[in-house]
């Protein structure tokens, strides 16, 4: 995918044009994506999404903004697969915020991105206080030749599909929905670092993996599969969270991977959380922390009937 930071320069052609925060990329956002490739394939012209960095809600109110399912790299990725063959990726800072709704259409969608078709979903709000809408966009669209479309909520099982559900399941711990929501498990992606060597101590290396989701949106021990090794995903048991018993302060995500010895320091790895064993929780000492290990590798190796 070709990616481009910022508007003050425009793309090197029209556009069809997709706009969100894509948080999760969850089965909306896809169905949005599709929508984008089957327009832009019938007009010859490149799909593309617009996205924002950091999430408007973590600039506006960084104390309750809301835990960050993807990564911008995350993101960008699954927008990839899901079709998308160019991104903007705009600062949202005291600038962008400022931009009045015109100013956004003119500025951003016309001359940075040259936009010959707009679609965005039934909630989209822009511009400075949230002044444009649909509306505003099929007005100016007749007036400088774009046309605009807007996308139903996609439902599943009743259930409208939205990056707060997501959160909302994964915090519960209720894999199954998130996973029924996104399409797919839920994925963090990263790099094996090397760590304190802890796991050797007691007979599970684990791999560490770098994060950059903080404040998490779920914690825990968990199931999971890892893609990055070969063919075939890994079968593994992980730990994501702080270490309270370690004295740990910050997000870590440390996975054990089942009859596996490869040394795989900076492998870049997908770690899919499948299965939910328990919360994370402070032990009384190494002791105890060493046997809950065994016991929860246990049970995500009967999980994976392994």
């Amino acid at each position: 995918m070709r990616v481009f930071r910022g508007y003050s320069s425009p793309v090197p052609s029209p556009t069809v044009l997709a706009i969100g925060n894509f948080d999760g990329v969850h089965r909306g956002h896809a169905a949005l994506v599709s929508r984008l490739v089957e327009t832009a394939g019938r007009l010859g012209l490149p799909p593309t999404v617009l996205t924002f960095e950091p999430h408007p809600r973590e600039f506006f109110a960084p104390e309750s903004a809301p835990a960050r399912l993807t990564t911008l790299r995350e993101k960008i990725e699954l927008l990839a697969e899901c079709g998308a063959s160019q991104a903007m990726v705009c600062r949202f800072d005291a600038g962008f915020a400022a931009l009045s709704a015109r100013d956004f259409i003119d500025r951003v969608l016309i001359g940075g991105l040259q936009v010959r078709h707009l679609i965005i979903g039934d909630d989209f709000r822009f511009g400075s206080r949230r002044q444009g809408d649909f509306a505003l966009l099929q007005a100016v669209g007749g007036e400088r030749g774009f046309a605009v479309e807007a996308m139903a909520s996609v439902v599943a099982d009743g259930e409208r599909v939205s990056s707060s559900g997501v959160r909302e399941a994964l915090a519960a711990g209720d894999m199954a929905r998130a996973a029924k929501l996104l399409g797919r498990p839920y994925v963090i992606d990263g790099r094996v670092v090397h760590g304190d060597k802890i796991g050797r101590q007691i007979g599970f290396n684990t791999a560490n993996i770098r994060i950059k989701h903080n404040p998490l949106p779920m914690a825990g021990v968990f199931a999971v599969e890892v893609g990055g090794l070969g063919e075939r995903p890994w079968p593994g048991v992980a730990n994501l969270g702080i270490r309270p018993t370690l004295g740990g302060t910050r997000p870590l995500l440390e996975v054990h991977l089942f009859d596996f010895a490869r040394d795989i320091y900076g492998a870049h790895l997908s770690v899919r959380f499948v299965h939910k064993l328990r919360d994370e929780q402070r032990f009384p000492n190494f002791d105890a922390l060493k046997a809950q290990i065994a016991r929860d590798a246990a049970a995500a190796r009967a999980y994976f009937k392994l």
